[in-house]
């Protein structure tokens, strides 16, 4: 089966990933931190709009491949601090329609110090 990679804009430069594959009516995206893509900065010191901002990346690369977060089947939440998981709910649970994707949040170490990171699967309607 091909697969085909997914980007919203250019691809990232030395990045050793790809932000998106699609792979028949599925779409895999890699984990999106809180970088807001208007200012190309990491939004810190405001949790819920780094979740936002993370819902708001994840969107972009499956709207390239066709689809969007109302066909999301499968999230991946890494926190910080765990402490930040009702306020993580908060957030994500006004992004997703009636049948919420199934989901797993763990606590990580995550790069660039960020408080949270999210991939996700999408089907392709």
């Amino acid at each position: 089966m091909d697969r085909t990679p997914v980007y919203a804009g250019t691809p990232v430069s030395g990045a050793p990933y790809t932000p998106g594959i699609q792979v028949g009516n599925m779409v895999f995206v890699s984990g999106q931190v809180p970088l807001d893509s208007e200012t190309n900065t990491i939004v810190r010191d405001d949790f819920e709009k780094a979740v936002g901002v993370c819902l708001d990346n994840i969107d972009r690369i499956l709207q390239s491949a066709g689809t969007s977060l109302a066909n999301c089947v499968r999230v991946g939440v890494y926190l910080a601090d765990m402490g930040n998981f009702a306020r993580l709910n908060a957030v994500y649970a006004n992004r997703f329609g009636d049948v919420k994707p199934a989901r797993t949040c763990i606590q990580a170490q995550l790069p660039l110090n960020v408080d949270v990171e999210i991939e996700a699967i999408a089907l392709i309607p």
